[in-house]
């Protein structure tokens, strides 16, 4: 049956045109530019062991992966101010080159991580360098995935709104196991989002797009910032963290803890598109509740069965783990553009999305091992993993349909029906 985006006339459905090939475009383009996002920042958590050695030698293991995971932390200090860099960009002139800018500056910096020197070849120095170039990605990542939800909130069709908007979770899925792409990656992300066109717009851009969104619209910062809390917290701690944890704490060999990783982010990045087309038929907030209810109940006893000693038993426990992310995923992105006005939403989606990122996404894995060494406790993560989860609850309990815009289309384009966004 061929796609169709709107109804014509006598209710019958008209065939998908230009406005529905856009949004197919920019959803492929969110998600290759998310991907290139997530290869960046989860490849270095994921060889973290690996890497802590050679950029920070120390007599004590633990120490040297602290201070590894204290860098990979510092990048997303960066991210809002990115966000605001290139969300007044996206605001202002265009969400096209914004996105290009940012794909462009990833794909670079994460080439130059891969050819820096170790600590054995310039001392300190490798150290260094390594945190500058982190601060670099977390500057240019910060517009990525504003830019990638907005630009596919405004053009797809109302109906499979949240369908498209699971595009960027299938690439920050798959951008976890993906090492040695990122200029590849970056080149051909460059390209799709070109290809991107964006809707048109004939209101005046703002000045200061970020100051107005934060004195007119600050209520959707807070509730972007939350939902970005709990799905960028609970991803991390299962697609950065929990690797580590069946190394470091439970000591399970690496090579195949690595190959579970991977299976299981293969595994898993499927289930946005199913979760983005149950949530058209039964509603956003109710298929952002599954995520929530399921860690509230499952987070401990998953890390508590990765003691037992087997390998099977953990991979199934991470399996599971990581598919609860993609619910509360697709619900974060496909809410957090509907917060805004259309002249000032890629700055509001980017500023509050990043300031969720700063506080759980690029610490998860340091307070993770962090809990572990204060309390004695391997299943201390799942503290975090709670405290995420409630943060996120109140942010959706606290949608309703009048903080929703609908804005982002021309005129003959429905409102979504009421059941999606219950």
């Amino acid at each position: 049956m061929p796609e169709t985006d709107h109804e014509g006339p006598g209710g019958h459905p008209r065939r998908a045109g230009p406005r529905a090939r856009l949004a197919k475009r920019a959803a492929l383009a969110g998600g290759a530019g998310t991907l290139i996002e997530f290869f960046d920042f989860s490849v270095y958590g994921y060889l973290s062991i690996t890497i802590a050695p050679l950029f920070f030698p120390a007599d004590n293991a633990t120490t040297s992966l602290m201070a590894t995971l204290a860098v990979y932390g510092v990048a997303y200090v960066a991210r809002p101010l990115g966000g605001v860099v290139f969300g007044h960009i996206g605001d202002r002139r265009g969400r096209r080159g914004a996105l290009i800018a940012t794909v462009v500056s990833m794909g670079g910096t994460s080439m130059l991580v891969g050819l820096l020197p170790t600590h054995a070849q310039i001392g300190a120095w490798a150290g260094a360098l390594l945190l500058v170039l982190r601060l670099a990605q977390g500057l240019s990542s910060g517009g990525e995935i504003g830019g990638a939800a907005t630009l596919i909130s405004e053009l797809a069709p109302a109906r499979r709104r949240v369908l498209y908007a699971s595009a960027p979770g299938i690439g920050g899925t798959l951008g976890h196991p993906v090492p040695a792409l990122g200029a590849v990656d970056g080149a051909l992300a460059v390209g799709t989002e070109a290809v991107a066109e964006e809707a048109r717009d004939d209101r005046e851009p703002r000045d200061l797009p970020i100051v107005d969104v934060v004195r007119r619209q600050p209520r959707g910062i807070v509730l972007t910032a939350c939902l970005s809390l709990v799905a960028n917290g609970t991803t991390y701690i299962g697609l950065a963290y929990l690797s580590i944890h069946l190394i470091r704490v439970h000591g399970y060999p690496s090579t195949p803890v690595y190959w579970i990783t991977t299976v299981v982010i293969f595994l898993s990045a499927p289930l946005a598109p199913l979760c983005g087309i149950w949530a058209d038929r039964v509603g956003v907030k109710r298929v952002g509740w599954v995520s929530l209810l399921g860690y509230l109940v499952l987070a401990y006893p998953v890390l508590a069965v990765m003691a037992w000693g087997s390998l099977t038993v953990s991979a199934v426990a991470f399996l599971l783990f990581v598919v609860l992310n993609a619910p509360i995923q697709v619900a974060t992105f496909a809410l957090m553009p509907r917060y805004f006005d259309r002249e000032l939403r890629y700055s509001g989606v980017a500023l509050g999305y990043n300031i969720g990122v700063m506080l759980a996404g690029g610490t998860a894995p340091l307070i993770a091992t962090w809990l572990v060494e204060t309390t004695g406790s391997a299943n201390a993560p799942a503290l975090f993993v709670v405290a995420t989860v409630l943060v996120g609850a109140v942010a959706l309990s606290a949608t309703r349909k009048r903080d929703l815009r609908d804005d982002s289309g021309p005129a003959e384009v429905p409102v979504l029906p009421d059941g999606a966004i219950t």
